[in-house]
């Protein structure tokens, strides 16, 4: 759930920063893939310092427009894991809230920038939505890999994590889907299309080619050991330590280049 809601915050978000979609257009599709959604906090008075967060609750339209009255330039993915915190400068609370999230959307501003993290929001027997918790980000630009770069990966750790799977597991043993998902992976009528308008077409491609190693990731977590040797095991869990790794680093690339410059 993190990683969706958070890809589709800054996917959606970026466009409507970027003039392709409006703030109506893009709350709804955000909405739509992750439900009802509220900003923890006042993100207005935040943004000029002159609150610390955690105020009343806002809905994600008015927050979205009061941020950007504030002056709100961009937004940024982070998909950090334990020991890995991609997409995060700090400070510690904020870095540890994101990592035990899975996910994290950095706001960026002229001179500082606000962390926002996702939580569920249960409230009665049916309401079921999505709290973005407010915190003080640091405004040092991340240390995460170009979209060229993270294509790359992305491509190597999937050849790799396939070989692996095929060699040491029975895939006609394996969860529902896997072995569907690793022939199919580059079917363009089966891609889902995380990204929303005005991103590069090849932030499309890898946004997609991620979502769907994302699964593959997923299902192989519920892989048995049963009938491997100790290396197998190893060589199986270190490739999709090294394809999930890889899988979080191209959806940040591909999220966070809205403002690329166009080849």
């Amino acid at each position: 759930m993190s990683n969706d809601v958070a890809t589709a915050l800054v996917a959606w978000g970026n466009a409507w920063l970027t003039g392709h979609v409006g703030l109506d257009e893009s709350v709804d599709a955000m909405e739509r893939i992750a439900g009802p959604q509220i900003l923890g906090g006042v993100p207005a008075a935040a943004a000029f310092g002159g609150a610390p967060p955690g105020g009343p609750e806002v809905p994600l339209r008015r927050g979205l427009g009061e941020l950007r009255v504030a002056g709100m330039t961009a937004l940024r993915l982070a998909l950090p894991a334990p020991g890995d915190p991609l997409g995060l400068t700090g400070p510690p609370g904020f870095t540890m809230a994101a990592i035990d999230a899975g996910a994290a959307v950095v706001v960026a501003m002229p001179d500082r920038a606000i962390g926002l993290v996702p939580v569920e929001d249960r409230r009665g027997s049916s309401y079921v939505g999505v709290r973005w918790d407010v915190h003080d980000a640091a405004p040092a630009p991340p240390d995460v890999p170009s979209l060229a770069d993270a294509d790359r990966q992305l491509t190597l750790a999937m050849r790799d994590a396939t070989e692996v799977l095929l060699t040491v597991d029975d895939v006609s043993a394996a969860p529902p889907g896997i072995a569907e998902a690793l022939v199919d992976l580059r079917d363009p009528d089966r891609a889902d299309h995380p990204l929303a308008p005005g991103y590069p077409s090849r932030a499309h491609r890898v946004a997609a080619l991620a979502g769907r190693l994302a699964l593959v990731v997923d299902l192989a977590r519920r892989l048995e050991d049963r009938g491997l040797t100790a290396d197998q095991v190893q060589r199986r869990s270190e490739a999709f330590r090294l394809l999930d790794r890889a899988v979080r680093r191209a959806l940040v690339a591909a999220c966070n280049s809205a403002f690329d410059p166009v080849p």
